[in-house]
């Protein structure tokens, strides 16, 4: 049993995710911003913990770490202005994983996107270029963290029913369910041979936890 903590809990992905890690036996918090999600937050039988990451200093997201094992990252402006894309999904998670560090939670999860990486390939005029930029920083500085890091980068995410089977070894992105992103980041959780990894992934033939295996 370990403490997590989902950053983005009242996202899609984390939504899914919190039933899955409370059935497993684990301690979820699931931070939101708006304090209307709490009821939400709690029918998954997670705990919320209502708090702006992009309006948070370091040593404050630190402090809502305190007691965190591990660290899921699901948080994302969810596009909107650039300023915001970079607010949220460059600075606050790069904040994020500085405070992981003081922490001491050691284990960290971050929902990237199939291609991320400083080589993305989007041009500076299209609207998912701050995404792309804010991913590939975050990655970036993840990578050099010390901590027991994961890097998820599933492709284009759909609301389709979980299949449970994914293709981790395709060259180019497709599709992938939000409910298999959930149960991916569970797997990697439970599994250390995804420390220091960089997992790329569309649904696909094979179950989860042996695509994942190193």
């Amino acid at each position: 049993m370990a403490n997590i903590t989902i950053i983005g809990g009242h996202g899609k992905v984390g939504l899914l995710l919190a039933p899955l890690l409370v059935e497993a036996g684990h301690d979820v918090t699931s931070v939101i911003r708006n304090p209307d999600h709490s009821d939400d937050i709690t029918a998954t039988g997670a705990t919320p913990l209502v708090a702006d990451v992009a309006a948070s200093a370091t040593d404050e997201i630190t402090e809502l770490l305190a007691d965190s094992d591990a660290v899921v990252w699901s948080a994302g402006a969810g596009g909107g202005s650039a300023e915001r894309t970079y607010a949220v999904d460059r600075d606050a998670a790069i904040r994020s994983i500085d405070a992981a560090v003081a922490a001491e939670a050691r284990r960290y999860v971050m929902v990237s996107y199939f291609g991320a990486g400083p080589d993305h390939g989007v041009d500076p005029s299209d609207d998912f270029f701050a995404y792309a930029e804010s991913k590939a920083a975050a990655d970036e500085h993840l990578r050099a963290a010390e901590l027991d890091w994961t890097i998820l980068a599933p492709s284009a995410l759909t609301l389709d029913e979980p299949t449970g089977r994914i293709d981790a070894n395709a060259e180019k992105g497709s599709s992938v369910s939000r409910a298999d992103v959930a149960a991916v980041v569970a797997a990697v959780l439970a599994d250390p041979s995804t420390i220091r990894r960089t997992i790329s992934f569309n649904n696909g033939d094979e179950p989860i936890a042996d695509a994942i295996r190193a």
